[in-house]
Formats: structure tokens, sequence, C-alpha cells
């Protein structure tokens, strides 16, 4: 899969502001049947320890209140809302029972937002750095189409290299439980644009590429005119079309795998 070039440097360390990106996700499988599709999309680009800090700069994201396109804590960890410290006194104590505790520096969350009030987060990377701006961790938290929540947790890590992890989590229904993730993720030193790829083998090999990518810039209300504009729904759009390719995979015959009992641990190393 072609994959715009990046450089694998950490970002430099900038005046901390909420960031949205418009690009593309793509999605290949590669067997038994090949099946792609791409499409646009967009996504949030979030400096979670200055917005809790009070110093990120101002932004017109709405965040843990209705909005048009909007951001609440609690659709991410274990549900914290802002009166128990939100998503980042989650991913703070997720870090500490890990042992990780470098990670002292600007945490980014990459995720979508919720549009319209209707949220759903297939993917969401939590980018964790320490004090001198170098990636110590990335906390990968998946979701499925069955409510169910896993976290991947990628340590050490480093922009532009390989990292990998054992699959034990259930996605699709024509995947199944076995095999591992190669991820690769990028983000330019400037930070105005991003690359996050996810390849999964299974037992046999190869079996599906996929990515999300785009170009960052700060949220502006210009800037979500033009997300509710040019991506109406998007959140149910990325429901809609999960469905879609999962019909597209069952009227091609590819095997389908009913859903496992969950892994014993919500967090994987």
């Amino acid at each position: 899969m072609h994959m715009p070039a990046l450089p694998a440097t950490p970002p430099a360390k900038t005046e901390a502001q909420a960031l949205i990106g418009f690009g593309q996700v793509r999605h290949t499988r590669l067997k038994p049947v090949r099946n792609a599709f791409a499409y646009r999309s967009y996504f949030l680009m979030l400096p979670m320890r200055s917005l809790q800090r009070g110093q990120a700069a101002p932004s017109p994201l709405a965040r843990n209140r209705f909005g048009l396109v909007s951001f609440y804590d609690r659709d991410h960890g274990d549900g914290r809302g802002p009166k128990e410290g939100g998503a980042l006194a989650w991913l703070e104590a997720l870090l500490a029972a890990e042992g990780i505790t470098d990670a002292d520096g600007e945490v980014w969350l990459h995720c979508y937002p919720r549009v319209l009030g209707f949220a759903f987060k297939p993917v969401s990377f939590w980018y964790c750095h320490r004090a001198d701006t170098s990636l110590c961790a990335v906390v990968v938290e998946v979701n499925n189409t069955f409510g169910q929540r896993h976290c991947y947790v990628l340590d050490p890590a480093r922009f532009g290299a390989e990292l990998r992890a054992d699959k034990v989590f259930h996605v699709s229904p024509f995947c199944p439980v076995e095999g591992g993730y190669r991820f690769r993720l990028m983000v330019d030193a400037a930070r105005t644009r991003t690359v996050a790829r996810i390849d999964y083998d299974d037992a046999l090999g190869p079996l599906l590429q996929t990515s999300v990518s785009g170009t960052l810039e700060p949220i502006t209300t210009q800037a979500l005119r033009r997300a509710l504009l040019g991506y109406p729904l998007m959140t149910l759009a990325v429901v809609w079309r999960i469905h879609w390719q999962a019909l597209r995979l069952f009227a091609k015959r590819v095997r389908f795998f009913r859903l496992p009992a969950p892994p014993p641990t919500p967090v994987s190393r």
C-alpha cells in the first residue's frame, strides 16, 4: 500500500493547540479474496495535558458539552468524566500500572470526535511523550461494534519504527483472533501531517493493510464548518461503512468467526 513519506523524527516543541486532520482512511484485505476501499475523513489531534492544565491555545471545539463537533472524555478509557480527571487520569493510571514512569511530557490523542452527539471510535492513538518531547510509549485504544474495548501498549515506541503487538481482541467477524499487528506511526516535525499504519498478519501471513493519514491544522470555526459540510454525519458513516464492507465480505463467502470471549485483561503490552 502506498503511503506518503514522512520524517521519522519526534515533533518539535511548540505552543500546544488542538488540531484537526483532513485526510483518508485506507483498507485492503489481501486474502482469501481481495477487498479494498478508501474514503475521506477527518479526526482530532488533541494535546491532552495542555488542555487539562488550561495551557493550550483557545479552541472552538466543544469539550464535554454538546456541539456539532465535540470531544467527551468519557468516550475513552474507563469512562471518567471531568470531575474524575477525565480520560487523561485514566491514561496516567494505565501507564503507572504498566510501570511506564517517564511519560511526563505532552500526551497527544489522535481520535474521531463526536458529530451531532454521536461517537464511534474504531481506533484511537495516545502518543505519550517524555519531558524532552521524545516519544515514550503509544497506547492504541480499540473499540469493536459489539461495545467492547481493548488497549495495546507499545513500549518502547519510536516514530517511523515498526512496532508489534499480538492480536488478542476480536474486531472483525471475518478475521480470527490470532497472529499480530505491525504498527508504523509517523508525525512530521512541524506537526502538520500524520500517518498511522496498522497491518495485520494472521497465522499464515499478511491479511490486512490499513492506514489513516491526514494534514493537520489548528481547530478553527472555519475548519469545523469545512468538516461538517464536507463530511456530513461522519461518525455515523464510519459505522455504516463497517457494516457495508461486512456485507460485501459475506457475499464473497469469506469465513465468518463468531464473537469469542474477551481477553482476560483490558490492556495488553
